[in-house]
């Protein structure tokens, strides 16, 4: 939570995640009428919009907030509240927060895990965009919602180290390689000059295409990243279109949400469960109809012009250069990208 983003140095450790401890049997616990929740918190002050209000409510016996200095420190927090047996884990933080949490707390509860509430402090929320969390919502309204509100179930991507068998799998909802992984590091300018969320998004799109439309072929925005990708478990290869490289794709982008920040809709009519598109280096000409494409506007022939819309159990991805989960670079290799456990997210 506390190394430098966009540096992630290796992926979490085995012994470091989970302390090669298998994960709990967990039991929902049946609160007697009227008993209050006890409510766990994973409290980042460096999230963006983060001011330490909701710490005020550590003076409840039944909210325990944790606010782990960096990833090291996060286990240990989760597991003090596993041990606690709680009713409503917070995150309150980030996208970026969020994946260390389910990271980190992946050896603690495995395919258990008590409902989730994000509090959408980051730069970027993208998960409570999908699950639609109002910009305001505060940790007493998040625990009130654990009995009044809603739920939406969501499984995260699950990234596993080939190359490392030894790694711990990490676990995010926002995939991408190649030209998004260099939008990713074009957007901290966006922050910079103060735009977050669907502004940075836009206006880090509206710079992409410009680079797309202007640039050569050697341009990173249209080099994009030389990657192997196989669908499913037999490993068929994802197919080309002939665009371009054959041994490059311009952009790889990949989630299990169902609604984007901006309101993008890259996967077309596919909505649910791991969805992922690939766009091979396209002409200028094809660049020019993105915009309507990720609106959701109808295009035909995609494939055969490079753009491949893809709904897939798993695939593996060997790459020569650095892909981000979450808005954190991971390192080139090799990697398999499937679906992690179901969680139950508390909506308002």
């Amino acid at each position: 939570m506390a190394t430098s983003i966009y540096e992630f140095a290796q992926l979490p450790r085995r012994d470091a995640a989970s302390g090669d401890r298998p994960a709990r049997a967990r039991a929902r616990r049946e609160r007697a009428p009227g008993e209050a929740p006890v409510v766990g918190v994973i409290y980042n002050p460096r999230s963006h919009r983060n001011r330490g209000a909701d710490l005020d409510c550590s003076i409840s016996p039944h909210i325990h907030i944790a606010q782990p200095g960096d990833r090291s420190q996060l286990h240990e927090a989760l597991a003090d509240l596993a041990a606690r047996d709680i009713d409503l884990l917070v995150v309150n933080g980030g996208d970026g927060t969020v994946r260390d949490v389910l990271t980190c707390g992946a050896g603690l509860f495995g395919d258990d895990w008590p409902p989730i509430a994000v509090l959408p402090k980051g730069k970027t929320n993208a998960l409570t965009i999908d699950l639609g969390v109002p910009k305001d919502w505060s940790l007493q309204a998040a625990i009130e919602a654990l009995d009044s509100g809603g739920t939406v179930r969501r499984r995260p991507i699950e990234i596993e180290s080939l190359d490392d068998p030894a790694s711990a799998h990490v676990f995010g909802f926002i995939f991408g390689a190649g030209a998004f992984t260099t939008a990713t590091r074009a957007g901290q300018v966006s922050h910079r000059l103060g735009a977050f969320n669907s502004l940075a998004v836009g206006a880090t799109a509206l710079w992409a295409l410009a680079q797309s439309l202007f640039a050569t072929r050697s341009n990173p925005w249209r080099k994009g990243a030389r990657m192997t990708i196989r669908l499913g478990a037999s490993g068929a290869p994802l197919e080309h279109s002939g665009k371009g490289d054959p041994a490059y794709r311009q952009a790889l982008f990949a989630s299990t949400l169902e609604r984007l920040p901006a309101g993008l809709v890259p996967f077309g009519k596919l909505r649910h469960g791991l969805k992922l598109v690939a766009v091979d280096q396209i002409s200028r000409l094809t660049t020019l109809s993105v915009p309507a494409i990720v609106r959701g506007r109808a295009a035909s022939g995609l494939r055969e012009k490079g753009i491949h819309q893809i709904a897939a159990s798993q695939f593996t991805l060997e790459i020569e250069d650095q892909f981000i989960l979450d808005g954190e670079a991971f390192p080139a290799g090799n990697y398999r990208i499937g679906q992690g456990p179901e969680l139950e997210f508390v909506t308002p």
